[in-house]
Formats: C-alpha cells, structure tokens, sequence
C-alpha cells in the first residue's frame, strides 16, 4: 500500500482517485468546498481540506489541475512541496509547460523529492477503465518508484526521456490532433461544395487510405463542427502553450498552425 496524496479530483482526476483506492492505496484528496470532500468521501479516499494535508506522510502526491498556472500554483506558491518529507515523490499530469516541470523538478530537489511530469493522453472512461496513455518524464529512479502507483490507472506508461519531455510530447501530440481537426474541416468544406452528406463523408474516410484514429473519433461525432465544439476548450488550451513554448525558443508551428487555425478559426 502506497499513501498517496491528490490535488484535483475533478474531471480527469476522479476515475484516477477511484482506480487508486480500488488497487489498494491509501488515497488523501483535496477538497475545499463540502461539496467537494462530499465527492472525494464517495470515491472512497480521504478529503482534506489544506495542500498541507495533502503533501504530509504522503509517499506519492500527484497533481491533476486544469492549467499550468494552476500547477505553478499548487507546486510553486504553496505549502506543498515544504510539506512533503524526503525521498517522496511528486507527479504532475496536467499539460502544461516543459519549462514548468523543470522548474519544479530543480526546487524539490533541494528536498530530495522525486519529480515526474505525466501528462494524459485519453478521456476520463480511459482512466476508468485502466489503459490511459501516460507521456511520464524524469530520472529513471524517480520514474520507477511511481510505476506501481500509475499503473492502477496507466497503460501504456510511456517514459519518453528527461524532466519535461513527457511535456513536449504531449504538446506535440496535441499539436497533431488539433492539425489533424483542421484538416477534416477542410474536407468537409470541399465535400459540401461537391454535394456529399459530411456524416456519409466521414463515415466512409474511416473504411479508406485516408483513415486515421482522428477520423474514427470524429466521425462517430458525426461532424467536425460538433467535434470541435466538445474538444475546442481543451485543445485550445495546449496548443496555446506548445505555441508559447516554440515562441521561447524563438520558433513557430509553421504549417501546423495554419491548419489548426482552418478548423479552429475557420
């Protein structure tokens, strides 16, 4: 049994609570609002109600909020990381900055504590069900001591290289999906001015050369219109970063980004 802390039992963050307390951890969540410890009581760990309750005897604490500045939040201007003892380990799996996970990695180091950016590629019925695809990052130790705790909810874990690769990954990845959008939307746009029905367009891309995993998921939605406004505030929120990122060093997404903007902006 491993004593886990966890910062962000919400949308991603519930199933991974739920899986964790059913392989047999020992589960302490945050939740500041009644409502919230209500919800964490019912995924049967522990609510608390202070980060420093989170980070105190907690071997693994991971941390599942919805954007970087929240991660810098939680891991950088609060409580958490002077809570945690030695030798313990943090995750992150919000996507967000490589910058970010470095900068965290360098200060709790100071403390010895192992830090591993894990950022998810899946939905919630992913982690529910067990095979949601983790892009983890960091030293092979720290990596390792983690596995046995992703691995209630993570498969495949993917150990892609040093401190914010896991990042750079997932940024680039995402990248590729929203490019990927961009180029149905297109050819949709060409299907209608040829006088073919989108969902029979999709549906029969699927069963062609041109079929892709995006194109299946898409075209279960039925439209790239209806896609879009689903996906559209989480896709947006990486491709903000990986556009920032590439921008520090001072790049661009070059094609990609026209194509994310024909679909998302088109």
């Amino acid at each position: 049994m491993t004593n886990v802390g966890f910062v962000g039992a919400g949308r991603m963050g519930a199933p991974m609570v739920r899986r964790l307390v059913e392989a047999g951890h020992e589960v302490r969540a945050l939740g500041r609002s009644v409502e919230k410890r209500r919800a964490v009581s019912e995924l049967g760990a522990q609510p608390v109600t202070d980060l420093a309750d989170v980070g105190a005897d907690a071997d693994v604490v991971i941390v599942c909020v919805f954007t970087d500045e929240q991660v810098q939040q939680v891991c950088l201007e609060s409580v958490l990381l002077s809570t945690m003892r030695s030798g313990a380990s943090l995750v992150i799996h919000t996507t967000g900055s490589p910058r970010t996970a470095q900068t965290i990695a360098a200060v709790a180091s100071g403390q010895e504590i192992g830090v591993v950016d894990a950022p998810v590629s899946g939905g919630p019925h992913d982690i529910a069900a067990g095979h949601v695809t983790l892009f983890v990052s960091g030293a092979n130790d720290a990596v390792e001591r983690v596995r046995p705790v992703l691995a209630s909810y993570g498969d495949p874990i993917l150990h892609v290289g040093p401190i914010g690769t896991g990042q750079g990954v997932k940024l680039i990845n995402n990248t590729l999906f929203a490019a990927q959008i961009g180029l149905l939307h297109e050819a949709v746009r060409l299907g209608d001015r040829l006088g073919i029905d989108e969902p029979r367009l999709l549906e029969a891309i699927g069963h062609g050369s041109a079929a892709s995993r995006v194109a299946s998921i898409v075209g279960a939605r039925g439209s790239v219109s209806a896609f879009i406004e689903m996906v559209g505030e989480f896709v947006g929120k990486d491709v903000a970063v990986v556009r920032k990122t590439a921008a520090e060093l001072g790049s661009e997404l070059g094609l990609l980004d026209d194509v994310i903007n024909a679909g998302f902006q088109g």
